[in-house]
């Protein structure tokens, strides 16, 4: 099962259990639980389910790992026969999220109704 989940503006594909590499999430700090009820489409392998915008009662629920900073991009500026040269140094900061569970609505009545049916 995967969900394409928009964070910060920007979609991702996800799956349980997935680590992934998001742009930095200022408010959320490490082993904090986080909620995205952004969700576009969810496949669970025989039927995928796509939003008008987003996936009604669809959320990924995902812990907070870390923060850090990705690797270093040089920008290096230069106009020939003009001596300019300039080099500039820039490092994406990101938020490392693990996801645990990817939940519909469909799917958590579909779970009652067989715990119910067992009992």
């Amino acid at each position: 099962m995967y969900a394409i989940v928009e964070i910060s503006g920007k979609q991702y594909k996800v799956q349980e259990g997935d680590i992934v590499f998001v742009d930095r999430l200022e408010n959320e700090e490490e082993g904090k639980k986080v909620t995205f009820d952004k969700v576009l489409l969810i496949s669970d392998g025989k039927k995928v389910t796509i939003g008008q915008n987003t996936v009604k009662g669809a959320k990924v629920e995902a812990s907070v790992i870390g923060h850090g900073k990705g690797k270093k991009i040089l920008v290096y500026k230069y106009k020939a026969k003009k001596n300019y040269r300039k080099t500039q140094g820039h490092r994406q900061p990101y938020t490392k999220i693990q996801i645990e569970k990817i939940s519909t609505t469909t799917r958590a009545k579909k779970a009652e109704a067989e715990e119910k049916v067992e009992a």
